[in-house]
C-alpha cells in the first residue's frame, strides 16, 4: 500500500514539475516576443507633398441669382419681361363679288360684261381692268379670276351671272308682248282705250349705246326694247345668242 502511495506522489510531482517548467517556457517566449517587438524601429511613411489650397473668389450677388428667380414663396420673381402683345386686327371683310352678265371674243381680246353690283351701270372689263374694289385678272368660259387685297379669287362663271333680270332681247321681247286682260274670259261691249305710255316705256322707246367696250363697240343700256339693227349715233345694234343667253352690243354702222 506505501509503495503504491508513494508511486502516486512520485507521479504527482513529475506532472507538477512538468506544469512549471511548460508555464516557464510560454512566459521566456511571450517576454521575448515583447521585447523583440518594443525594440523594432519602425519606419516612417513619406510625408504627402503639400498643395495649396485654392484661393475664394470673391461673393458675387449674381451667384444668388437662381435664389431669387426659384424662391418658393414668390414665383413672379424673375427678370423676365413679359410684354403683351397687341392683338391682331380683324381681317378686312371682302366685298360681296361683282356680276358678271356675259363674256365676249373680240379682236382685241375677252371682254366680260360687268357690273359691281346688281342693278349698277354694265361695264366692258378688260383683264388688268378694276370693277369697283376688284381686279380682273383672267377669263375663260369657265372660269374668272378676281384680285382684291392681294389675294385672287377665281370663281365659275355661272356663279357670277346675275340671273335676276332677263338678258335685254328678252326684256323687250316680254315689254313688247302686250298682256292679255284679266277679265279677257267676260265680254265687253266696250273698245279698249290704250293705256299711257309709262315714264321707264317712254324711255326705254329712244335707244342709245351704253358703256364703253373697246374703241369701236359699246354695251346696251338695261331696259333697252329696240330691236337689232336699230342704229343711233353711228353705231347698230346686233343681238347674238350665247351659252349665257342673247348678247346685246353696239357695233359702229
Amino acid at each position: 500500500m506505501k509503495r503504491k502511495l508513494v508511486a502516486l506522489n512520485l507521479v504527482l510531482m513529475a506532472a507538477i514539475f512538468a506544469a512549471a517548467w511548460r508555464l516557464r517556457s510560454d512566459w521566456a517566449e511571450a517576454r521575448a516576443r515583447e521585447q523583440s517587438l518594443l525594440n523594432r524601429r519602425v519606419q516612417p511613411p513619406p510625408a504627402l507633398p503639400m498643395t495649396s489650397s485654392p484661393v475664394p473668389q470673391p461673393v458675387a450677388a449674381t451667384s444668388y441669382s437662381d435664389v431669387a428667380q426659384k424662391m418658393l414663396f414668390s414665383k413672379d420673381r424673375n427678370p423676365t419681361v413679359v410684354i403683351e402683345a397687341a392683338a391682331p386686327p380683324p381681317p378686312k371683310p371682302m366685298p360681296s363679288l361683282p356680276v358678271l352678265y356675259g363674256v365676249m371674243n373680240l379682236t382685241d381680246g375677252t371682254t366680260a360684261i360687268m357690273g359691281e353690283k346688281t342693278g349698277t351701270r354694265h361695264l366692258g372689263i378688260h383683264p388688268g381692268d378694276q370693277i369697283g374694289e376688284f381686279t380682273l385678272v383672267a377669263i375663260t368660259s369657265q372660269e374668272i379670276t378676281l384680285e382684291w387685297d392681294g389675294k385672287q379669287i377665281t370663281k365659275p362663271v355661272d356663279e357670277l351671272i346675275d340671273r335676276s333680270a332677263p338678258p335685254p332681247a328678252q326684256a323687250g321681247a316680254e315689254a313688247s308682248t302686250p298682256r292679255p286682260s284679266q277679265n279677257a274670259g267676260s265680254q265687253s261691249s266696250q273698245s279698249p282705250q290704250p293705256s299711257q305710255p309709262s315714264r321707264q316705256q317712254a324711255k326705254a322707246a329712244e335707244p342709245a349705246p351704253g358703256a364703253v367696250l373697246s374703241d369701236r363697240l359699246r354695251a346696251c343700256q338695261p331696259g333697252d326694247t329696240s330691236p337689232p339693227g336699230t342704229v343711233s349715233g353711228g353705231f347698230k345694234k346686233v343681238v347674238t345668242p350665247s351659252p349665257f343667253g342673247n348678247m346685246c352690243r353696239w357695233e359702229p354702222n
